[in-house]
């Protein structure tokens, strides 16, 4: 039978240590695919981590900390699973305490997953995350704005900021192919460590990319478009709005390409 675990400070977690935590919203969290018991753009991942923790608590745990939690969770199940590391403070939020304790590490795995196959029909609609440097927990605008999405007849949502520019998706980032480079959108937005590490594996390939404002009246003169996250380093799209994209299969497979190449790190 397959065991997947969750553990606070690399150790098993029990409902007497999570019962408060399930009331509690201030923190952040990074997600990965762990495969083989490794993970592609560690380094990525502990820099989420680090940085997200400088800005909500004002302190961030050493990297080695970081890894031998998730070494200890990764141990614990099988060798292939998706992993959640989520970092909070003791003192909770709604409080203007400083806290003097440092933030602690709750670690859940699952089962591996791969995303949707797509091509996928992107709304549109004006939303703006707070502090989108940060991938923090609590977002229920996303989940609201996702399910209204599927009410619409599309399969997900993207998000024009106040300036009218594409920024992200629900739980994905928005690339774009112009026939000769890979676009990334100009905006407000959460930076994706598979975004990260497809970045730097385009720029060891020599492929073009530049970053622009782009608006849903630019789409149509786009020659493709994918979301990426965690799950998967590219998925078509078919649609944004009322625009229609071509599948793009190559652009598609370059990005898989390059993600492929990064190679996995054990923590």
């Amino acid at each position: 039978m397959t065991s997947f675990t969750v553990q606070r400070n690399g150790r098993a977690a029990g409902a007497e240590e999570l019962a408060p935590l399930a009331f509690a919203g201030y923190a952040h969290f990074t997600a990965m695919q762990v495969r083989d018991g490794r993970v592609r753009g560690l380094d990525l991942h502990l820099g989420r981590l680090r940085s997200a923790s400088l800005e909500l608590f004002g302190r961030a745990l050493p990297d080695d900390r970081v890894r031998s939690y998730l070494r200890a969770a990764i141990e614990a199940g099988p060798a292939d699973v998706s992993l959640r590391a989520t970092v909070y403070a003791p003192a909770g939020e709604f409080t203007t305490a400083v806290a003097e304790a440092e933030p602690e590490v709750l670690v859940r795995t699952g089962p591996p997953a791969s995303g949707p196959r797509g091509p996928l029909a992107l709304s549109v609609v004006e939303h703006e995350r707070f502090v989108p440097e940060v991938k923090h927990v609590g977002e229920a605008a996303k989940t609201y704005l996702l399910r209204q999405a599927v009410r619409e007849g599309f399969d997900d949502v993207a998000f024009i900021d106040r300036h009218g520019r594409l920024s992200e998706a629900s739980i994905w980032n928005l690339a774009f192919w112009n026939g000769s480079a890979v676009v990334w959108p100009a905006a407000g937005m959460l930076v994706g460590t598979t975004m990260g590490i497809v970045r730097r594996r385009l720029e060891r390939l020599g492929v073009a990319q530049r970053e622009q404002e782009i608006t849903p009246a630019d789409v149509p003169a786009l020659a493709g478009a994918v979301v990426m996250n965690s799950w998967t380093p590219g998925v078509a799209v078919r649609r944004i709005g009322s625009a229609s994209l071509p599948e793009a299969a190559s652009f598609v497979d370059l990005l898989h390409r390059a993600y492929q190449a990064e190679p996995f790190t054990a923590p």
